[in-house]
Protein backbone atom coordinates (compact mmCIF):
# COMPACT_ATOMS: atom_id res chain seq x y z
CA UNK A 1 0.00 0.00 0.00
CA UNK A 2 3.05 2.52 0.79
CA UNK A 3 4.71 1.64 -2.40
CA UNK A 4 1.36 2.32 -4.04
CA UNK A 5 0.39 5.65 -2.45
CA UNK A 6 4.33 7.01 -3.38
CA UNK A 7 4.17 5.62 -7.09
CA UNK A 8 0.92 7.12 -7.62
CA UNK A 9 1.47 10.40 -5.90
CA UNK A 10 4.76 10.60 -7.65
CA UNK A 11 2.95 10.04 -11.24
CA UNK A 12 0.26 12.56 -10.23
CA UNK A 13 2.68 15.33 -10.29
CA UNK A 14 4.64 13.95 -12.90
CA UNK A 15 1.72 14.21 -15.26
CA UNK A 16 0.16 17.06 -14.87
CA UNK A 17 1.56 19.64 -16.83
CA UNK A 18 1.72 17.04 -20.07
CA UNK A 19 -1.99 16.47 -18.94
CA UNK A 20 -2.69 20.08 -19.26
CA UNK A 21 -0.93 20.09 -22.77
CA UNK A 22 -2.35 17.23 -23.81
CA UNK A 23 -5.86 19.12 -23.53
CA UNK A 24 -4.38 22.22 -24.45
CA UNK A 25 -3.21 20.56 -27.97
CA UNK A 26 -6.09 18.70 -28.39
CA UNK A 27 -3.91 15.08 -28.32
CA UNK A 28 -6.43 13.11 -26.09
CA UNK A 29 -6.62 10.77 -29.18
CA UNK A 30 -3.15 11.35 -30.30
CA UNK A 31 -1.62 10.21 -26.93
CA UNK A 32 -4.15 7.29 -26.91
CA UNK A 33 -2.80 5.36 -29.54
CA UNK A 34 0.42 5.79 -28.12
CA UNK A 35 -0.65 4.22 -25.15
CA UNK A 36 -2.29 1.59 -27.03
CA UNK A 37 0.81 0.22 -28.49
CA UNK A 38 2.24 -0.09 -25.24
CA UNK A 39 0.69 -3.70 -25.49
CA UNK A 40 3.62 -4.50 -28.35
CA UNK A 41 6.19 -2.64 -25.90
CA UNK A 42 5.09 -5.50 -23.28
CA UNK A 43 5.27 -8.97 -25.75
CA UNK A 44 8.75 -7.27 -26.50
CA UNK A 45 10.01 -7.04 -23.37
CA UNK A 46 8.96 -10.42 -22.46
CA UNK A 47 10.25 -11.72 -26.26
CA UNK A 48 13.76 -10.04 -25.22
CA UNK A 49 13.28 -10.59 -21.63
CA UNK A 50 13.91 -7.13 -20.92
CA UNK A 51 12.47 -4.62 -18.68
CA UNK A 52 9.00 -3.92 -19.57
CA UNK A 53 8.93 -0.27 -19.30
CA UNK A 54 11.88 0.42 -21.42
CA UNK A 55 10.06 -2.35 -23.98
CA UNK A 56 6.67 -0.21 -23.96
CA UNK A 57 8.86 3.44 -24.10
CA UNK A 58 10.71 1.59 -26.96
CA UNK A 59 7.37 0.77 -29.13
CA UNK A 60 5.44 4.18 -27.60
CA UNK A 61 8.56 6.50 -28.84
CA UNK A 62 8.55 4.24 -32.69
CA UNK A 63 4.28 4.63 -32.74
CA UNK A 64 4.62 8.52 -32.17
CA UNK A 65 7.34 8.78 -34.50
CA UNK A 66 5.23 6.99 -37.38
CA UNK A 67 2.39 9.32 -36.32
CA UNK A 68 4.62 12.44 -36.99
CA UNK A 69 5.58 11.00 -40.27
CA UNK A 70 2.22 9.98 -41.42
CA UNK A 71 0.18 13.41 -40.27
CA UNK A 72 3.15 15.15 -43.11
CA UNK A 73 1.07 13.90 -45.63
CA UNK A 74 -2.56 15.84 -47.13
CA UNK A 75 -4.61 12.41 -48.43
CA UNK A 76 -6.00 11.21 -44.92
CA UNK A 77 -7.12 12.99 -42.17
CA UNK A 78 -5.64 13.06 -38.97
CA UNK A 79 -7.90 11.52 -36.87
CA UNK A 80 -8.26 8.60 -39.40
CA UNK A 81 -4.84 7.62 -39.35
CA UNK A 82 -5.20 7.68 -35.60
CA UNK A 83 -8.17 5.16 -35.69
CA UNK A 84 -5.90 3.12 -38.13
CA UNK A 85 -3.06 3.00 -35.48
CA UNK A 86 -4.94 2.73 -32.33
CA UNK A 87 -6.89 -0.15 -33.50
CA UNK A 88 -4.03 -1.85 -35.32
CA UNK A 89 -2.10 -1.18 -32.42
CA UNK A 90 -4.15 -2.70 -29.51
CA UNK A 91 -4.90 -5.76 -32.01
CA UNK A 92 -1.32 -6.76 -32.78
CA UNK A 93 -0.55 -6.32 -28.75
CA UNK A 94 -3.05 -8.64 -27.68
CA UNK A 95 -1.84 -11.03 -30.66
CA UNK A 96 1.85 -10.45 -29.55
CA UNK A 97 1.34 -11.27 -25.75
CA UNK A 98 -1.05 -14.02 -26.35
CA UNK A 99 1.01 -16.24 -28.63
CA UNK A 100 4.23 -15.59 -25.39
CA UNK A 101 3.97 -19.04 -24.09
CA UNK A 102 6.38 -18.41 -21.02
CA UNK A 103 6.37 -15.87 -19.02
CA UNK A 104 2.58 -16.81 -17.92
CA UNK A 105 0.95 -13.44 -18.82
CA UNK A 106 -1.61 -11.44 -16.89
CA UNK A 107 -3.07 -9.48 -19.75
CA UNK A 108 -5.94 -7.91 -17.24
CA UNK A 109 -3.27 -6.14 -15.30
CA UNK A 110 -1.21 -4.83 -18.35
CA UNK A 111 -4.77 -3.30 -19.60
CA UNK A 112 -5.84 -1.79 -16.72
CA UNK A 113 -2.98 -1.92 -14.58
CA UNK A 114 -1.76 -3.15 -10.79
CA UNK A 115 -1.07 -0.30 -8.82
CA UNK A 116 -0.20 -2.77 -5.57
CA UNK A 117 1.96 -4.89 -7.65
CA UNK A 118 4.33 -1.53 -7.71
CA UNK A 119 7.77 -3.01 -6.89
CA UNK A 120 11.34 -0.59 -6.00
CA UNK A 121 12.34 -0.53 -9.36
CA UNK A 122 9.24 0.52 -10.83
CA UNK A 123 9.56 3.16 -8.16
CA UNK A 124 12.77 4.28 -9.29
CA UNK A 125 11.77 4.61 -12.74
CA UNK A 126 8.93 6.84 -11.99
CA UNK A 127 10.79 9.27 -10.21
CA UNK A 128 13.71 9.17 -11.84
CA UNK A 129 12.25 9.07 -15.35
CA UNK A 130 10.02 11.77 -13.76
CA UNK A 131 12.45 14.11 -12.53
CA UNK A 132 13.92 13.87 -16.44
CA UNK A 133 10.00 15.08 -17.82
CA UNK A 134 9.56 17.58 -15.01
CA UNK A 135 13.03 19.27 -15.73
CA UNK A 136 12.62 19.68 -19.84
CA UNK A 137 9.17 20.22 -19.49
CA UNK A 138 9.99 23.37 -17.23
CA UNK A 139 13.18 24.11 -20.21
CA UNK A 140 10.48 24.21 -22.66
CA UNK A 141 7.71 25.78 -21.26
CA UNK A 142 6.83 29.28 -23.37
CA UNK A 143 7.76 27.21 -26.66
CA UNK A 144 5.41 24.40 -25.49
CA UNK A 145 2.83 27.17 -24.95
CA UNK A 146 3.09 29.42 -27.59
CA UNK A 147 1.95 26.05 -29.89
CA UNK A 148 -0.65 25.71 -27.40
CA UNK A 149 -1.99 29.31 -27.91
CA UNK A 150 -1.52 29.55 -31.27
CA UNK A 151 0.59 27.56 -33.49
CA UNK A 152 1.21 29.89 -36.65
CA UNK A 153 1.74 32.87 -34.41
CA UNK A 154 4.38 30.47 -32.49
CA UNK A 155 6.41 29.50 -35.84
CA UNK A 156 6.76 33.11 -36.99
CA UNK A 157 8.09 33.93 -33.44
CA UNK A 158 10.77 31.39 -34.08
CA UNK A 159 9.75 28.15 -32.48
CA UNK A 160 10.81 24.89 -33.86
CA UNK A 161 7.73 23.22 -34.26
CA UNK A 162 8.49 20.09 -35.35
CA UNK A 163 11.61 20.16 -32.40
CA UNK A 164 9.09 20.85 -29.98
CA UNK A 165 6.65 18.45 -30.96
CA UNK A 166 8.91 15.76 -31.20
CA UNK A 167 10.32 16.35 -27.45
CA UNK A 168 6.51 16.90 -26.23
CA UNK A 169 5.81 13.51 -27.62
CA UNK A 170 8.95 11.82 -26.06
CA UNK A 171 7.98 12.66 -22.85
CA UNK A 172 4.50 11.60 -23.37
CA UNK A 173 5.77 8.41 -24.30
CA UNK A 174 7.86 8.14 -21.28
CA UNK A 175 4.77 9.13 -18.98
CA UNK A 176 2.97 6.10 -20.38
CA UNK A 177 5.38 4.08 -19.99
CA UNK A 178 6.15 4.30 -16.30
CA UNK A 179 2.35 5.25 -15.62
CA UNK A 180 1.09 1.56 -17.11
CA UNK A 181 1.99 -0.29 -14.02
CA UNK A 182 -0.63 1.36 -11.78
CA UNK A 183 -3.56 2.51 -14.30
CA UNK A 184 -2.54 0.27 -17.30
CA UNK A 185 -2.80 0.49 -21.01
CA UNK A 186 -6.61 1.27 -21.62
CA UNK A 187 -6.32 4.20 -18.91
CA UNK A 188 -3.37 5.58 -18.90
CA UNK A 189 -4.58 8.38 -20.62
CA UNK A 190 -7.32 9.12 -18.53
CA UNK A 191 -4.55 9.84 -15.73
CA UNK A 192 -3.44 12.17 -17.88
CA UNK A 193 -6.54 14.25 -19.14
CA UNK A 194 -8.70 13.60 -16.86
CA UNK A 195 -7.53 15.91 -14.37
CA UNK A 196 -6.67 18.40 -16.56
CA UNK A 197 -10.02 18.77 -17.86
CA UNK A 198 -11.65 19.01 -13.88
CA UNK A 199 -9.03 21.88 -13.55
CA UNK A 200 -9.38 23.45 -16.73
CA UNK A 201 -12.64 25.22 -15.70
CA UNK A 202 -11.37 26.05 -12.31
CA UNK A 203 -7.52 28.07 -13.42
CA UNK A 204 -7.38 31.38 -14.98
CA UNK A 205 -3.96 31.03 -15.79
CA UNK A 206 -1.82 28.05 -17.94
CA UNK A 207 0.32 27.79 -13.82
CA UNK A 208 -2.76 27.60 -11.86
CA UNK A 209 -4.43 24.98 -13.95
CA UNK A 210 -1.03 22.75 -13.96
CA UNK A 211 -1.05 23.58 -9.90
CA UNK A 212 -4.61 22.24 -10.07
CA UNK A 213 -4.24 19.49 -12.02
CA UNK A 214 -1.49 17.93 -9.89
CA UNK A 215 -3.66 18.62 -6.69
CA UNK A 216 -6.75 16.97 -8.03
CA UNK A 217 -4.67 14.13 -9.12
CA UNK A 218 -2.87 13.68 -5.52
CA UNK A 219 -6.23 13.89 -4.16
CA UNK A 220 -8.00 11.10 -6.63
CA UNK A 221 -4.84 8.95 -5.91
CA UNK A 222 -5.41 9.02 -1.91
CA UNK A 223 -9.35 8.79 -2.26
CA UNK A 224 -8.76 6.05 -5.14
CA UNK A 225 -6.94 3.54 -2.92
CA UNK A 226 -8.34 4.42 0.06
CA UNK A 227 -12.04 3.35 -1.95
CA UNK A 228 -9.58 0.20 -3.45
CA UNK A 229 -8.87 -0.58 0.10
CA UNK A 230 -12.38 -0.18 1.49
CA UNK A 231 -14.15 -2.11 -1.32
CA UNK A 232 -11.67 -4.49 -2.68
CA UNK A 233 -12.18 -2.86 -5.96
CA UNK A 234 -9.15 -2.65 -8.73
CA UNK A 235 -6.82 0.23 -7.64
CA UNK A 236 -6.01 1.96 -10.78
CA UNK A 237 -9.85 2.06 -11.85
CA UNK A 238 -10.47 3.33 -8.59
CA UNK A 239 -8.04 6.53 -8.97
CA UNK A 240 -9.70 6.81 -12.38
CA UNK A 241 -13.23 7.13 -11.55
CA UNK A 242 -12.39 9.06 -8.90
CA UNK A 243 -10.91 11.73 -10.95
CA UNK A 244 -14.10 11.51 -13.34
CA UNK A 245 -16.31 12.26 -10.61
CA UNK A 246 -14.11 15.14 -9.83
CA UNK A 247 -14.60 15.89 -13.28
CA UNK A 248 -18.09 15.42 -13.56
CA UNK A 249 -18.68 17.58 -10.71
CA UNK A 250 -16.12 20.55 -12.41
CA UNK A 251 -18.02 20.91 -15.90
CA UNK A 252 -21.31 20.72 -14.22
CA UNK A 253 -20.26 24.01 -12.03
CA UNK A 254 -18.87 25.53 -15.43
CA UNK A 255 -22.48 24.74 -17.54
CA UNK A 256 -24.48 26.38 -14.77
CA UNK A 257 -22.19 29.31 -14.44
CA UNK A 258 -22.46 29.62 -18.15
CA UNK A 259 -26.76 29.30 -17.75
CA UNK A 260 -26.36 32.68 -15.29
Amino acid sequence: MVRALVAGLGLAIVAAPLGCFVVWQRMAYFGETVAQAGLIGVALGLALQMNLTLGVMLIAIIIACLLLWFSRQKAVALDSILGLLHHAALAAGVIAVSMIGWPPVDLMGFLFGDVFAIAREDLVWIFAGGAVVLAVVAWLWQPLLRLAIHEELAAAEGVDRDRVRAVFIILLAVVIAVAMKIVGILLVMAFLVVPAVAARPLAGTPERMVVLTALIAVGSVITGLWLSATLDSPGGPSIVIVMSIVAGISLTMAALKGRQ
